[in-house]
């Protein structure tokens, strides 16, 4: 096995060790009492989400297991795990951190980039429908004008967001 073929592995740890970094300190005060998890309203409904799992699996540098998953887009940004921190832990704050780095890395849900590819082409992120066009004249508003995306291309392209996540234009 030649050194070439080990730089990746490296690379892959060093990775993990600065995202452990990252989280570690802001979660250094988390000792898994559990407040988190049964303050989380989208943990009472759902197995899908428990923030004492996500802080967890950060704590141990599992970030793969984190970002890849969709348990950090469940989060409903309440604040319920912060405020009722005995630790005074971010939580709601490295649930965001983890969002990002997932995104990033394009790992997060599907509707986002929905979202993001019909901003992008449609300058909005739900098209209008014919009913709901009708249902504005009955209701005495005026017609929706058509949304000029020239400007708001050039400044996503300046930031290369369709790149990042691999957004695909259509021509107008």
């Amino acid at each position: 096995m030649g050194e070439q073929e080990m730089m990746p592995e490296k690379e892959e740890r060093t990775t993990e060790v600065d995202f452990s970094t990252m989280i570690l300190s802001s979660l250094t005060l988390c000792y898994q009492c559990g407040t988190c998890a049964s303050s989380c309203p989208v943990a009472k409904i759902t197995s899908r989400f428990n923030p004492r799992e996500v802080i967890k699996l950060a704590l141990m540098g599992e970030k793969r297991e984190v970002v890849a998953t969709d348990a950090v887009w469940f989060c409903c940004s309440c604040y319920n795990c912060q405020e009722r921190c005995p630790q005074q832990v971010p939580i709601a704050y490295v649930i965001y951190a983890l969002r990002n780095i997932a995104f990033k890395e394009q790992h997060n849900p599907r509707i986002y980039s929905e979202f993001a590819s019909a901003f992008m082409n449609e300058g909005r992120i739900v098209s209008i429908s014919k009913f709901a066009e009708k249902k504005r004249s009955e209701y005495g508003l005026p017609p929706l004008q058509p949304v000029g995306v020239e400007a708001l291309r050039k400044l996503l392209s300046a930031i290369r967001f369709c790149e990042s996540q691999k957004i695909k234009e259509t021509s107008l």
